[in-house]
Protein backbone atom coordinates (compact mmCIF):
# COMPACT_ATOMS: atom_id res chain seq x y z
CA UNK A 1 0.00 0.00 0.00
CA UNK A 2 1.34 3.67 -0.66
CA UNK A 3 1.95 5.82 1.64
CA UNK A 4 -0.58 8.74 2.03
CA UNK A 5 2.00 11.34 4.05
CA UNK A 6 0.09 15.01 3.67
CA UNK A 7 2.32 17.90 1.66
CA UNK A 8 3.33 20.55 4.11
CA UNK A 9 0.66 23.42 4.49
CA UNK A 10 1.22 27.18 5.28
CA UNK A 11 -0.10 30.34 4.13
CA UNK A 12 3.34 31.52 4.32
CA UNK A 13 4.09 32.30 0.42
CA UNK A 14 7.88 33.73 0.88
CA UNK A 15 10.61 34.18 2.85
CA UNK A 16 9.33 35.46 6.34
CA UNK A 17 9.84 38.79 5.93
CA UNK A 18 10.53 39.41 9.55
CA UNK A 19 13.59 37.13 9.28
CA UNK A 20 16.40 39.53 9.03
CA UNK A 21 15.56 41.43 11.95
CA UNK A 22 14.80 38.31 13.79
CA UNK A 23 18.45 37.33 13.18
CA UNK A 24 19.52 40.86 14.33
CA UNK A 25 18.30 40.41 17.29
CA UNK A 26 19.95 37.00 18.11
CA UNK A 27 23.01 38.51 17.07
CA UNK A 28 22.72 41.24 19.66
CA UNK A 29 21.17 39.40 22.59
CA UNK A 30 23.36 35.69 22.40
CA UNK A 31 21.12 33.04 23.73
CA UNK A 32 21.41 32.35 26.84
CA UNK A 33 18.65 30.20 28.47
CA UNK A 34 20.29 27.74 31.04
CA UNK A 35 21.14 24.50 30.90
CA UNK A 36 18.19 21.76 31.65
CA UNK A 37 19.25 19.35 34.46
CA UNK A 38 17.31 16.77 32.01
CA UNK A 39 20.05 16.94 29.32
CA UNK A 40 23.35 16.81 31.67
CA UNK A 41 23.48 12.88 31.76
CA UNK A 42 23.49 12.88 28.28
CA UNK A 43 25.81 16.14 28.11
CA UNK A 44 28.06 13.61 30.56
CA UNK A 45 27.68 10.54 28.09
CA UNK A 46 29.07 13.19 25.41
CA UNK A 47 31.93 14.05 27.44
CA UNK A 48 33.16 10.41 28.16
CA UNK A 49 32.97 9.67 24.49
CA UNK A 50 34.99 12.63 23.32
CA UNK A 51 37.70 11.83 25.92
CA UNK A 52 38.13 8.39 24.61
CA UNK A 53 37.69 9.17 20.64
CA UNK A 54 39.79 12.11 20.10
CA UNK A 55 38.94 12.53 16.42
CA UNK A 56 36.42 13.48 13.81
CA UNK A 57 32.67 14.61 14.74
CA UNK A 58 29.87 13.97 13.13
CA UNK A 59 26.52 15.42 13.99
CA UNK A 60 23.14 13.82 13.23
CA UNK A 61 20.65 16.79 14.95
CA UNK A 62 17.05 15.52 15.56
CA UNK A 63 17.93 12.19 14.79
CA UNK A 64 14.40 10.54 15.28
CA UNK A 65 15.23 6.85 15.53
CA UNK A 66 18.30 6.77 14.96
CA UNK A 67 17.72 4.92 11.17
CA UNK A 68 20.11 8.21 9.57
CA UNK A 69 22.84 7.98 12.19
CA UNK A 70 23.37 4.64 11.47
CA UNK A 71 23.71 4.94 7.93
CA UNK A 72 25.95 7.99 9.03
CA UNK A 73 28.06 5.62 10.93
CA UNK A 74 29.09 3.60 7.23
CA UNK A 75 29.76 7.22 5.31
CA UNK A 76 32.12 8.27 7.75
CA UNK A 77 33.97 5.16 9.38
CA UNK A 78 36.69 7.10 11.42
CA UNK A 79 34.31 8.85 12.70
CA UNK A 80 32.27 9.72 16.19
CA UNK A 81 28.68 10.04 14.89
CA UNK A 82 26.48 11.23 17.35
CA UNK A 83 22.98 11.10 16.64
CA UNK A 84 20.83 13.12 18.97
CA UNK A 85 16.96 13.87 19.96
CA UNK A 86 14.87 14.91 22.98
CA UNK A 87 12.24 11.99 22.33
CA UNK A 88 12.61 8.63 24.40
CA UNK A 89 9.73 7.07 22.20
CA UNK A 90 11.58 7.51 19.26
CA UNK A 91 15.08 6.56 20.58
CA UNK A 92 13.99 3.30 22.10
CA UNK A 93 12.95 2.23 18.43
CA UNK A 94 16.70 3.04 17.31
CA UNK A 95 18.54 0.31 14.76
CA UNK A 96 21.95 -1.28 16.04
CA UNK A 97 24.67 0.60 15.58
CA UNK A 98 28.19 0.07 14.29
CA UNK A 99 30.90 0.58 17.29
CA UNK A 100 31.88 4.54 16.07
CA UNK A 101 27.86 5.46 16.68
CA UNK A 102 26.24 6.98 19.95
CA UNK A 103 22.39 8.13 20.95
CA UNK A 104 21.59 10.54 23.05
CA UNK A 105 18.14 12.07 24.46
CA UNK A 106 18.85 15.15 24.82
CA UNK A 107 17.64 18.92 23.24
CA UNK A 108 19.88 19.61 20.49
CA UNK A 109 20.10 23.30 21.54
CA UNK A 110 22.34 21.98 24.55
CA UNK A 111 23.75 19.66 22.34
CA UNK A 112 25.29 22.63 19.96
CA UNK A 113 26.30 24.86 22.95
CA UNK A 114 27.94 22.13 24.72
CA UNK A 115 30.35 21.35 21.66
CA UNK A 116 30.85 24.93 21.26
CA UNK A 117 32.02 25.49 24.38
CA UNK A 118 34.16 22.14 24.42
CA UNK A 119 35.23 23.75 21.24
CA UNK A 120 34.54 21.01 19.25
CA UNK A 121 34.95 21.56 15.08
CA UNK A 122 32.57 19.03 13.03
CA UNK A 123 33.61 17.38 10.48
CA UNK A 124 29.78 16.84 9.21
CA UNK A 125 26.10 18.30 10.75
CA UNK A 126 22.92 16.82 9.41
CA UNK A 127 19.54 18.10 9.88
CA UNK A 128 17.42 15.77 7.93
CA UNK A 129 13.58 16.58 8.34
CA UNK A 130 12.65 18.49 11.14
CA UNK A 131 9.54 19.52 12.45
CA UNK A 132 8.80 22.89 9.71
CA UNK A 133 6.61 24.54 12.09
CA UNK A 134 4.90 25.88 8.90
CA UNK A 135 2.61 28.85 10.78
CA UNK A 136 4.16 32.37 9.65
CA UNK A 137 3.77 32.96 13.59
CA UNK A 138 6.00 29.78 14.58
CA UNK A 139 9.03 31.46 12.56
CA UNK A 140 11.23 31.67 15.65
CA UNK A 141 10.45 27.83 16.73
CA UNK A 142 12.03 27.24 13.15
CA UNK A 143 15.60 26.14 13.43
CA UNK A 144 16.96 29.15 11.78
CA UNK A 145 14.86 31.37 13.64
CA UNK A 146 16.15 30.13 17.30
CA UNK A 147 18.32 31.57 19.17
CA UNK A 148 20.14 29.12 19.64
CA UNK A 149 20.76 28.92 15.97
CA UNK A 150 24.11 30.67 15.95
CA UNK A 151 25.33 27.91 18.54
CA UNK A 152 24.88 25.13 15.81
CA UNK A 153 26.67 27.79 13.00
CA UNK A 154 29.89 28.07 15.65
CA UNK A 155 30.34 24.15 15.37
CA UNK A 156 31.43 24.27 11.38
CA UNK A 157 31.56 21.66 9.21
CA UNK A 158 29.68 20.85 6.25
CA UNK A 159 26.05 20.93 6.75
CA UNK A 160 23.52 19.26 5.07
CA UNK A 161 19.73 20.27 5.96
CA UNK A 162 16.95 18.07 4.19
CA UNK A 163 12.90 18.86 3.84
CA UNK A 164 9.52 18.53 2.13
CA UNK A 165 8.93 22.04 2.28
CA UNK A 166 11.35 23.83 -0.09
CA UNK A 167 10.59 27.14 1.54
CA UNK A 168 11.89 26.12 4.75
CA UNK A 169 15.27 25.05 2.75
CA UNK A 170 15.29 28.48 1.04
CA UNK A 171 14.62 30.70 4.50
CA UNK A 172 17.58 28.29 5.68
CA UNK A 173 19.52 29.38 3.31
CA UNK A 174 18.60 33.00 2.96
CA UNK A 175 19.40 32.97 7.22
CA UNK A 176 22.98 31.74 6.37
CA UNK A 177 23.63 34.08 3.54
CA UNK A 178 22.62 36.97 5.85
CA UNK A 179 24.84 35.33 8.59
CA UNK A 180 27.81 35.13 5.76
CA UNK A 181 27.68 31.27 5.16
CA UNK A 182 26.82 30.96 1.39
CA UNK A 183 24.78 27.88 0.68
CA UNK A 184 23.36 25.54 -2.00
CA UNK A 185 19.94 24.31 -2.33
CA UNK A 186 18.63 21.70 -4.83
CA UNK A 187 16.07 19.12 -5.17
CA UNK A 188 17.48 15.58 -3.28
CA UNK A 189 18.37 12.55 -5.38
CA UNK A 190 15.93 9.44 -4.89
CA UNK A 191 18.46 7.44 -6.17
CA UNK A 192 19.80 5.19 -3.33
CA UNK A 193 18.52 4.17 0.29
CA UNK A 194 16.56 6.90 2.16
CA UNK A 195 18.55 8.50 5.20
CA UNK A 196 15.26 8.43 7.37
CA UNK A 197 11.48 6.99 7.35
CA UNK A 198 10.49 10.01 6.54
CA UNK A 199 12.57 10.41 3.81
CA UNK A 200 10.84 6.99 2.37
CA UNK A 201 7.92 8.05 3.43
CA UNK A 202 8.32 10.60 1.47
CA UNK A 203 8.96 9.46 -1.33
CA UNK A 204 6.72 6.94 -1.63
CA UNK A 205 4.35 9.59 -0.82
CA UNK A 206 5.43 11.85 -4.57
CA UNK A 207 6.97 14.41 -2.26
CA UNK A 208 9.32 16.70 -4.51
CA UNK A 209 12.05 16.74 -1.41
CA UNK A 210 14.97 19.81 -0.77
CA UNK A 211 18.63 19.96 0.39
CA UNK A 212 20.43 22.38 1.60
CA UNK A 213 24.40 22.36 1.55
CA UNK A 214 26.64 25.11 3.24
CA UNK A 215 30.29 24.13 4.17
CA UNK A 216 30.10 26.93 7.48
CA UNK A 217 33.59 28.97 8.36
CA UNK A 218 34.23 29.72 12.11
CA UNK A 219 31.42 31.40 13.90
CA UNK A 220 33.99 34.79 14.05
CA UNK A 221 33.80 35.43 10.44
CA UNK A 222 29.97 35.89 10.56
CA UNK A 223 28.10 38.95 8.71
CA UNK A 224 25.93 41.21 10.87
CA UNK A 225 22.81 41.68 9.56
Amino acid sequence: MQSSSRQVQSSQRGVHPGLPALLRRHQRQPWQKPPQSVDQPALNTLDAALETHRGSVVLDSFCGTGHSTAILCGRYPDALVIGVDKSSHRLDRHPELPENGLLLQAHCEAVWRHLRERRTRLLAHTILYPNPWPKPGHLGRRIHGHPAFTELLALGGHLELRSNWRLYVEEFGVALTLLGHPSRVAISSTEGAALTLFEEKYRKSGHELWSLSADLVSSQDEAVV
